[in-house]
């Protein structure tokens, strides 16, 4: 089971359909989502999870619309209710008098009209679980943080943009394939939104794997800086006894003056060895810069011999 799939059963099974005013946000959070389709009059709503289909199921259940039908096809559960039946007990709920319209026109009222309290959160909590349920991803954490959610209009995607963002939670709008999408790829806007829609056991998860990759990439970033900085210094080293030995081999390294000549042995004799430790090997010791200066005229030397 994917982590998506995972998140969404931990959805599904959230016991709080006793609060009416939770049941009915999350009811539109999932008819805000974009995968909402409608066809003569019906609306229909498909998932492979069976946890899922039951959830919205209920949620019908609780705001006394009866007449829906479930159906299985090879791994996909779908749910059909009538559209004029399913607005008509909406209406009643959200005190819209307007039912003689279509649904994209419902989406955006049901939106409006989903009184979203700062001081009391539990409709946008609700509403932001519905669309996860509705049409949310996210990708395996082990391998990239992605979390896309489509809805179905510009307008509902940037008002659940915006609250989502007075309460600290900071997703990106985007338009694609043909549906508006919220999105984030920082795994710390993840977790936060996981927290916030009621699934605890994932955000466990999630920041369990979070700590996990964080640290691989800590150790393979100081690994990597490590190879680096050796390569660095051997390559470095090999410039340097190239020149050393060309300027042997042409008799000009005993006319080199004394400092030269010595940090020339040094380095003959230690080829491995950084320039700090090669400053310490000198009669009269000198720092990084100095030894640098030193080896950097020798190769300047054999250049133009």
């Amino acid at each position: 089971m994917s982590f998506s799939s995972e998140v969404k059963e931990e959805l599904s099974k959230i016991e709080n359909l006793a609060n009416k005013e939770a049941v009915k946000q999350e009811l539109i959070g999932y008819l805000l989502s974009s995968n909402i389709l409608i066809d003569k009059g019906k609306i229909k709503f498909s998932t492979e999870s069976e946890y899922n289909i039951n959830r919205f199921a209920k949620l019908l259940n609780n705001t006394q619309i009866i007449a829906y039908k479930i159906e299985v096809q090879d791994k996909t559960y779908m749910i059909t209710i009538k559209e004029k039946e399913l607005l008509e007990q909406l209406a009643e709920h959200v005190a819209i008098k307007e039912t003689n319209i279509e649904l994209k026109d419902w989406q955006i009222l049901l939106i409006n009209a989903s009184k979203i309290n700062k001081q009391q959160d539990i409709p946008l909590k609700a509403i932001a679980r519905g669309i996860f349920l509705g049409a949310g991803a996210i990708n395996n954490p082990e391998k990239t943080y992605h979390l896309d959610i489509g809805l179905n209009t510009e307008t509902n995607a940037t008002k659940i943009a915006n609250e989502l963002e007075t309460n600290g939670i900071n997703l990106k709008t985007i338009l694609k394939n043909n549906s508006y999408h919220i999105y984030t790829k920082d795994g710390e806007e993840i977790s936060k939104f996981l927290a916030f829609i009621g699934a605890n056991k994932a955000v466990l998860e999630f920041e369990n794997i979070r700590v996990e990759r964080e640290m691989r990439n800590k150790i393979n970033r100081m690994v990597n800086c490590g190879v680096a900085n050796l390569n660095k210094t051997m390559n470095a080293s090999i410039e340097q006894i190239e020149a050393i030995n060309k300027l042997k081999e042409t008799g000009k390294l005993k006319r080199l003056d004394d400092d030269l000549k010595e940090i020339a042995d040094i380095r003959l004799k230690n080829p491995n060895a950084s320039l700090i430790e090669i400053g310490k090997m000198l009669k009269s010791p000198v720092g990084k810069s100095g030894v640098n200066y030193r080896l950097k005229k020798i190769i300047e030397l054999a250049k133009n011999v």
